[in-house]
């Protein structure tokens, strides 16, 4: 499958393991969504990988959707978005739940905001990248009082998500659910128990292994 063809479409037929070059992630509704396999380390192991900002409109429609369905009984009244990725989700999902806007959180400091009001936030994406994770002072007002939704587009490690449970905690409150489009391998289960969550999610990945003649 070429780079550029991922993300761009569901198929309907899952490809049996060992895998070579690409996952199937089952949706909900049945259809399967064929993601990059990316190797780590060594080599030995790998992730499924998904960048919702450069998926088809479509997939990235039914991706919103789904989690929008999974999220509307319990009733969030405001959607607060992780950076980068989990913008485009967040936006869509707060559409979608019939929210006249969302929450963004940001990377990028702007020259009114409130170094006290900030974490720091490092991602599985970018190790060795250091950022703060930022809420625009003028925004918190939204916050109090609020069901909150805290989404992001894919939860590995937890640590991103929980630099978002940190800076809601430094502005007072506490989200009601967190979602996600994927929930990628089960590494990020112990960290959020602790903090007293499990994630709202559309589908889960493996954490894959090599097997000889491809990927389990």
């Amino acid at each position: 499958m070429r780079p550029e063809a991922f993300w761009q479409g569901f198929v309907t037929d899952a490809p049996p393991p060992p895998w070579q070059g690409a996952y199937p992630a089952t949706m909900p509704d049945g259809r399967i969504l064929l993601l990059p396999i990316r190797p780590l380390g060594e080599g030995e192991t790998a992730l499924a990988s998904l960048i919702l900002n450069q998926a088809g409109f479509a997939v990235e429609r039914a991706v919103a959707d789904l989690l929008a369905a999974r999220l509307r009984p319990l009733k969030p009244d405001i959607v607060v978005g992780l950076p980068t990725l989990g913008l485009t989700l967040a936006r869509a999902v707060a559409e979608r739940l019939g929210h006249s806007r969302y929450v963004p959180l940001g990377t990028s400091q702007k020259f009114w905001y409130d170094p006290a009001l900030s974490v720091p936030l490092r991602s599985i994406t970018s190790p060795d990248s250091e950022k703060r994770l930022y809420l625009d002072p003028r925004l918190r007002p939204l916050l109090p009082g609020r069901r909150i939704a805290l989404i992001d587009d894919v939860i590995s490690t937890g640590r991103s998500i929980s630099a978002g449970l940190d800076l809601l905690s430094l502005a007072g409150v506490t989200p009601i659910v967190i979602g996600t489009a994927m929930l990628q391998t089960d590494r990020s289960t112990a960290l959020l128990e602790q903090r007293g969550f499990a994630s709202v999610h559309v589908f889960k990945s493996p954490l894959l292994t090599w097997g000889g003649t491809g990927w389990v």
